[in-house]
């Protein structure tokens, strides 16, 4: 039996995980009048299906007629290329955890690594202790800018010329390191910044950074 609209509207809310009050909100109307159009007792116009849709994240033809797909399929930005099988075989995905920016410019304490913000799926990284983190400030532009994302390895050891996650004295920073005695330079990229030299003794950890997502 072909489903009415009033079933369609349920079937996206519930797949939405939306209760009938917080979906007559987002569609501007009163949740007695969602009541009835689910019911099959009044019919809503086509503002209302767009609205409807739009909350949902289902296709508005879908929900007027029942015909079609009940959602879009996803549309691959222009600016992302499928890769050839070659590429792909062994490339595995992973989902990190992204969380508080580093600061790519002076010491600050913004990092916090028991809090997580979100998550990023990136291939060919094996640290289970891996994570990414925001950047912020532009010391190690053009290469790493305010906005990309790095990705942090602490199973991997860091060597001079890495760019890393450095903590000082419980102040974060993203610098490229160089390692001397008992001392760290820690080298900003861009050259509007001044390097900073460290005592080992000082530092809290540094990890290394063994990926970067470029903010688009």
């Amino acid at each position: 039996m072909k489903s009415t609209i009033g079933d369609r509207i349920r079937e996206a809310r519930e797949n939405k995980e939306l209760d009938q009050a917080t979906l007559a909100h987002k569609a501007n109307i009163v949740t007695r009048t969602l009541q009835r159009w689910e019911k099959g007792e009044q019919i809503p116009d086509g503002i209302s299906i767009t609205k409807i849709a739009k909350a949902t994240g289902v296709h508005p033809h879908w929900l007027l007629t029942g015909e079609g797909e009940m959602y879009d399929a996803p549309v691959r930005p222009s600016n992302v290329f499928q890769l050839p099988n070659t590429f792909r075989r062994n490339a595995k995905l992973v989902e990190l955890p992204i969380m508080s920016a580093v600061p790519a410019g002076k010491l600050a304490t913004n990092f916090h690594p028991d809090y997580v913000d979100d998550y990023i799926a990136v291939d060919d990284v094996r640290d289970p202790q891996a994570f990414a983190l925001k950047v912020k400030g532009n010391s190690m532009a053009p290469r790493i800018e305010d906005g990309d994302t790095v990705v942090v390895s602490p199973a991997q050891e860091p060597h001079n010329g890495d760019v890393c996650v450095v903590r000082v004295n419980g102040e974060d920073t993203l610098k490229k390191v160089k390692f001397e005695g008992n001392y760290i330079h820690l080298i900003p990229l861009n050259p509007d910044f001044e390097p900073v030299t460290v005592r080992k003794k000082d530092v809290n950890f540094c990890w290394k950074v063994v990926k970067m997502v470029k903010e688009l």
